[in-house]
């Protein structure tokens, strides 16, 4: 076993992200009384995937699958001049966010810098009713007034660490896992496989 895996430790597992979007999905059904008038947007890369993930479970429950959509902030982001060559995934929102209930969906809270990035980029798509958040794990340590509406569960971290989702879908696996922060690596995001 190298250094790095004895310094990485798994929070979540596959089965408890799965019980714990199942939980997320009832919370969000019973706080709007049910799905009507009910989208769901995802930050890339990964609240995108746990955006579908919820929309198939609220279907499952509700037998109405509300309209998804993946929300790409990178030329929202405060950092974007530090970042001179920001990763595009792109934006795809094919819907009207006018008058709708938006519940936007990300992986880790953590400064908040991201929602509020995630909330000047929505205004640009439409005027919603209201933008509620949704977030798989909030990890603490927020530089702005923002908390989340639905959260999955709280991990407490220090500041030199890295607490990431990882998913089937991007990574060939689905945890989420908190390690030291190597010197010059940035806490954030685990990066995404080229490729993919």
């Amino acid at each position: 076993m190298n250094d790095d895996n004895q310094q990485e430790s798994v929070v979540m597992d596959e089965g408890e992200i799965q019980r714990t979007l199942v939980r997320i999905a009832h919370q969000i059904l019973e706080h709007n009384k049910g799905c009507e008038n009910l989208c769901l947007v995802g930050i890339v890369t990964r609240g995108d995937v746990l955006a579908k993930h919820l929309a198939s479970i609220i279907e499952e429950i509700e037998g109405v699958k509300p309209e998804v959509g993946s929300l790409d902030i990178s030329f929202y982001r405060d950092d974007a001049v530090i970042n001179l060559a920001p990763i595009v995934q792109g934006t795809n929102i094919l819907f009207s966010l006018d008058g709708k209930t938006v519940v936007l969906v990300d992986d880790v809270l953590y400064t908040g810098r991201t929602i509020r990035a995630a909330l000047d980029a929505l205004m640009d798509f439409g005027r919603p009713s209201r933008i509620q958040l949704a977030v798989l794990v909030d990890r603490g340590h927020r530089e702005l007034p923002i908390r989340a509406d639905f959260v999955g569960k709280n991990v407490p971290s220090a500041s030199n660490e890295s607490v990431r989702l990882y998913l089937k879908e991007i990574d060939d696996e689905s945890a989420v896992k908190i390690s030291k922060v190597k010197p010059g690596q940035r806490v954030g995001s685990a990066p995404v496989k080229r490729g993919r």
